[in-house]
């Protein structure tokens, strides 16, 4: 199996991190797991044009990247992170319609 279909199987951040032999605390992962996945994607998609061919090289970057969105959530948490499209609303928008204008 090669490297990228080994992290194909993983399901959760704990995998990964298990994988790449990264410390992690629990508690952080916990409360930012779906942050830390989607900042890693998000890395990982920057990293993209300047990829290394070799597998062992991959896996250096790869594991580069995980620590560095884990540790995006260490030293921060997700509403300052704003990793999600939600984070970057505006404010909510209000309406008002009047009952008149409510046609049956």
């Amino acid at each position: 199996m090669s490297f990228i279909e080994e992290l194909e199987e993983f399901e959760s951040a704990e995998e990964f991190l298990q994988y790449f032999n990264l410390d992690y605390d629990q508690t952080v992962v916990h409360v930012n797991r779906l942050h830390i996945l989607q900042r890693f994607h998000n890395y990982l998609q920057q990293a993209a044009d300047s990829m290394p061919d070799s597998e062992e090289a991959q896996r250096a970057v790869y594991k580069t990247l995980l620590a560095r969105a884990y540790q995006d959530f260490v030293e921060s948490d997700a509403v300052t992170e704003k990793v999600f499209k939600v984070f970057h609303m505006g404010e909510p928008q209000t309406g008002f319609v009047a009952l008149t204008d409510i046609k049956t």
